[in-house]
C-alpha cells in the first residue's frame, strides 16, 4: 500500500469514528435515563410532572423561545456592518440551530455547523458564516463558564459538605475549562487557523489528478475571524457577548416556574440559580451525547438533591425543561427542511430573503 493510499484509508477510518461517536454517546445516554428511571419512584415523576400543567409548560416554552430569540440577536450583532444578510435570517437558523442539537442524533454541535451552510442561503460568504458560528459558540461557552462559576458560588454558601465538594469540583472544572476557552481564542487570533487551512489545501492538491476537476478555492476562514474579531467592532461584540450572558438567566426563570408549580419544595434565588447554572455546565461537559440524553436528568437529581428536592420532582423538572426542545424543535426541523428544498427545486436565484 502507497503512501497515498495508507493515508486515505486512516482518513476513512477517522470519519467512520467521528460518524459513531454520537451512537455511542446516544447508548451512553440511555443508559443512564435507563438507570434513573429504575432507580426512581415513576409515580413520583409523574405527579409531580401533573402539577406542572399547561399553563406551566406554555410558560416554559415561552421563556425558552424568548432565550432562543436573545441567541439569535447576538449572532446577528457578529455579523452588523460584515454582510447585508438580514437579522431575521440569523433569528430563524438560531431556532434551526437548537433544533437540530436537541431533536436529532448529533453531538450538540452539530446543529451550529450546518446553521453556518445554511446561512450562505442568504448570500454570506461561507468562510464569513463558519467565522461567526465559530465566535458565537465561544461567546455562548464563554458565558456558559461565567454562569457556572456563578452558580458554584452560590452553592459554596450552602452549608453542607456536599455543596462544599461539588463547588469546588465546579470551580476547578472552570479553571481548566478557561484554558481550553484561551486556546480556542487563540486558535482564532493567531493566524493559526490559516496554517491549517494551508496545509489541508495542500494534502487535498496532493490528491487530485491534472485530469480531474480543480477543487475550489479554499475558504479563507482565517482572513473572516480577522473580520468578526477586527478594529472597531468592540461595541458589537461586547453586545453579543451580554445578550449570550443574558440568555442563560432565562433557564432560571424556567427552573423557577416549574418549581412553584409543584409547589412541594420552597425556594429561592440560591437554589433556582445553582439548578440551572451547574445542570447546564454538566449537560455542556457531555456534549457528545445527543441532547444530553439522560445526563441532563441525572445532572438535575444530583443538584436538586443538594437542597432537598426529591428525585420525582428533579425529574419532573428534566421533563418539562425537554418540552420545549420539542414543541419549538419540530417546526425549526420543519422549516430547515422547507430552506433545503427551496434551495434545491428552485436554484440560487431563489435564495432566502
Amino acid at each position: 500500500m502507497d503512501v497515498a493510499s495508507n493515508r486515505s484509508h486512516r482518513a476513512r477510518i477517522g470519519r467512520a469514528v467521528l460518524r459513531r461517536l454520537p451512537l455511542a454517546g446516544t447508548l451512553v445516554g440511555l443508559g443512564l435515563a435507563a438507570w434513573l428511571v429504575a432507580t426512581n419512584d415513576l409515580t413520583a415523576v409523574a405527579t409531580a410532572f401533573g402539577k406542572i400543567g399547561f399553563l406551566g409548560l406554555a410558560g416554559v416554552v415561552l421563556v425558552r423561545a424568548a432565550a432562543i430569540l436573545v441567541c439569535g440577536f447576538a449572532w446577528a450583532r457578529l455579523l452588523d456592518g460584515l454582510v447585508p444578510a438580514p437579522a431575521g435570517a440569523c433569528l430563524t437558523l438560531r431556532f434551526v440551530r437548537e433544533g437540530i442539537n436537541v431533536l436529532l442524533p448529533v453531538a450538540s454541535v452539530g446543529g451550529d455547523v450546518l446553521g453556518a451552510r445554511l446561512l450562505t442561503f442568504w448570500g454570506v460568504p461561507g468562510a464569513l458564516a463558519a467565522a461567526s458560528v465559530l465566535a458565537d459558540m465561544m461567546f455562548q461557552v464563554g458565558t456558559l463558564a461565567l454562569f457556572a462559576g456563578l452558580g458554584a458560588a452560590f452553592l459554596s454558601r450552602v452549608p453542607s459538605p456536599e455543596a462544599a465538594e461539588l463547588a469546588d469540583w465546579t470551580l476547578r472544572s472552570l479553571g481548566v475549562a478557561a484554558l481550553l476557552l484561551g486556546g480556542f481564542f487563540a486558535l482564532q487570533r493567531t493566524g493559526l487557523v490559516r496554517v491549517l487551512e494551508e496545509r489541508i489545501a495542500a494534502l487535498g492538491r496532493r490528491f487530485v489528478r491534472e485530469a480531474e476537476v480543480q477543487p475550489e478555492p479554499r475558504p479563507q476562514v482565517q482572513g473572516a475571524l480577522d473580520a468578526v474579531w477586527g478594529k472597531g467592532r468592540r461595541g458589537a461584540l461586547v453586545q453579543s457577548f451580554c445578550l449570550h450572558a443574558l440568555a442563560w438567566l432565562f433557564g432560571v426563570a424556567e427552573v423557577a416556574i416549574v418549581l412553584a408549580c409543584i409547589g412541594d419544595h420552597p425556594f429561592g434565588l440560591t437554589e433556582v440559580v445553582v439548578i440551572e447554572a451547574l445542570g447546564q455546565a454538566i449537560k455542556a461537559v457531555a456534549f457528545l451525547v445527543p441532547s444530553g440524553l439522560g445526563v441532563q436528568e441525572g445532572g438535575f437529581v444530583l443538584v436538586c438533591g443538594l437542597f432537598g428536592i426529591d428525585g420525582g420532582t428533579a425529574l419532573a423538572l428534566s421533563l418539562a425543561k425537554r418540552v420545549p426542545d420539542v414543541v419549538l424543535g419540530l417546526p425549526a426541523l420543519l422549516v430547515w427542511q422547507n430552506l433545503e428544498a427551496r434551495r434545491t427545486g428552485i436554484g440560487p436565484a431563489a435564495t432566502p430573503r
